[in-house]
């Protein structure tokens, strides 16, 4: 049974908290009347400077004469307030005081008692109503005998069991709200009396009472389920593989090995996030990793081209290497962007699903290049371009930096300039968007084009990272791991929903999953088995997220 004595009313609650409110309020009140001409004073003539500033009402000869009127207050309303520093100071330090010896025992500690017999008694009360309409229940079916009758009555149970729970959360609610406010109020009062000004350890615990405050076991899962699934079984992994093989699978090399490999394809799934932010998608980049890798290989071919293009064989040999590098970017580039505009300008026009759009410029792409290069391999480029642009320096691989830079530069432009506000915008409700003036056109081809250039930088380091190996058929499948990347990272299908964070998290999380996988000895066939699995319930949750906003 709940301890009901402890239970407080709001009226002794406040009779609890009077004392203290009156001694910290007393004190509050000489604090404020000392900093009345100086602190609220310089307060006052900062923000009427800054406000002078962007004030277009004035010359610029007034607002020189008014700018010097306002110093000359600010310099004596600053020799005020130094002058009662001292002072001020003592008085927090004495209500701080105060408040350590009294705020906890004489107030807080019997709000929480209050609250954790409150919880106790809410539960009773609930159990007890529920035992009450399962005996109600009970009794009324056995006397129904028709089955619509019977039907009709369990629909009615149900609904006064749910109820029920309802007014159970409601009440724990209440409770929880209540010992809420109890605490914040002692971070209120400091929060007069040093002006915002809180210790490092202060804040911790607000940050840590807010987390716990707001805390929602099924929201949590909702947002975080998914990591914690793979992040058990990455441990799984790591116990499995010493075993089964015979090596450690958490090594400096290996997670080296990882964010190698991850670099190229960072820069697809960054691509391709903003189309998922517009609630497009991206079927093509695959095929754009052929082409782009292939083009590449030609340019930095070792030597003259072993295969022909359109019947063409190039020979670059005669310029430097550093111009090769450059060249096979730029062709790169140029190339993704095309075939990307090409798809963003139907989508963005005609209002075509990105589906069909770039499904379109997928076999357009492959039977191209097909075509032109008969499908041959250009075998591998110039050995030393890998240690011009990727070199490793004490074992470190330098392309992750080149993947750092680009998630840098689409953060950049994701958060803070207007074509990144736009997307959120657009991807959000493309509807109130060109009503307020945005450009939804243009929106859709810009995301189009600046993931062409991301799918061009992307290929022309994946092209150096293998050395070459230039096909059309290389990338097949490579469209799934950025998808799926920007899914499991949060990348809502929804769209206007999204972080870079999560696309680089997503991105790590199944190049390191293949990894494990592979170097357990799994199946490549069965590696698709585990990253479907993983596709099916990150999209489950976030679908799941949206149907509970509507």
């Amino acid at each position: 049974m709940a301890d009901t004595t402890k239970i407080l009313t709001a009226e002794q609650e406040r009779k609890l908290r009077q004392p203290i409110d009156e001694y910290v309020g007393g004190i509050q009140e000489s604090i404020n009347q000392l900093r009345k001409d100086g602190t609220d004073r310089v307060i006052e003539i900062q923000s009427a400077l800054n406000n002078l500033k962007r004030d277009r009402i004035y010359t610029a000869q007034e607002k020189e004469s008014r700018q010097t009127e306002l110093n000359a207050e600010l310099k004596k309303a600053r020799a005020e307030e130094a002058k009662h520093k001292d002072e001020i100071a003592k008085l927090i330090a004495q209500a701080e005081t105060y408040l350590k010896a009294h705020f906890n025992s004489d107030y807080y500690q019997a709000v929480t008692e209050s609250c954790a017999a409150e919880t106790a008694q809410a539960k009773e009360k609930y159990q007890a109503a529920v035992a009450q309409l399962n005996k109600d229940h009970q009794e009324t079916v056995s006397r129904l005998k028709d089955p619509q009758e019977l039907k009709d009555e369990k629909y009615v149970h149900k609904n006064r069991l749910f109820d029920a729970k309802m007014q159970l959360d409601k009440d724990l609610q209440n409770v929880k709200d209540r010992r809420h406010a109890a605490f914040d109020h002692q971070y209120h009062l400091l929060d007069m009396l040093r002006m915002s000004k809180f210790t490092f350890s202060e804040t911790m615990a607000q940050r840590w009472e807010n987390y716990q405050y707001a805390f929602n076991l099924r929201s949590f899962l909702l947002r975080n389920g998914l990591y914690l699934a793979i992040a058990v079984i990455f441990i799984a992994l790591c116990v499995i593989t010493p075993v089964v093989k015979g090596v450690p699978l958490l090594t400096t090399n290996n997670v080296l090995n990882i964010l190698q490999q991850a670099s190229p394809r960072m820069f697809l799934a960054l691509g391709v996030a903003g189309l998922i932010m517009l609630a497009g998608t991206d079927l093509s980049i695959g095929r754009m990793m052929g082409m782009g890798i292939t083009a590449a290989t030609i340019v930095m071919h070792q030597g003259v081209n072993t295969g022909s293009v359109f019947g063409h064989v190039f020979d670059f040999t005669g310029m430097p290497v550093p111009l090769w590098v450059i060249l096979a970017l730029v062709v790169c580039i140029v190339l993704c962007t095309i075939f990307a505009s090409i798809a963003g300008f139907f989508t963005a026009k005609f209002m075509m699903h990105p589906f069909i759009s770039t499904m379109s410029t997928m076999l357009v792409i492959f039977g191209l290049a097909t075509y032109a290069t008969k499908g041959v391999s250009f075998g591998g480029i110039e050995p030393a371009i890998p240690g011009m642009i990727i070199p490793k320096i004490n074992g470190f691989p330098t392309i992750i930096l080149w993947a750092v830079a680009a998630v840098a530069i689409v953060w950049f432009i994701w958060n803070k300039t207007t074509f990144g506000k736009n997307l959120y915008a657009v991807g959000g409700n493309p509807e109130a968007a060109s009503v307020s003036g945005i450009s939804v056109f243009k929106v859709t081809v810009g995301a189009f084009i600046m993931a062409g250039i991301l799918y061009g930088f992307g290929s022309w380091l994946e092209c150096i990272r293998m050395f070459g190996s230039g096909s059309v058929s290389y990338g097949q499948g490579w469209e799934m791991d950025a998808i799926a990347a920007c899914v499991v990272g949060g990348i809502s299908f929804t769209g206007g929903i999204g972080k870079i964070s999560g696309v680089v998290t997503g991105v790590f999380i199944f190049t390191a999953l293949t990894y494990s996988l592979t170097t357990l000895g799994i199946d490549a066939n069965l590696q698709f088995v585990f990253s479907g699995i993983i596709i099916l319930v990150a999209v489950m949750l976030d679908c799941l997220k949206y149907v509970q906003k509507k």
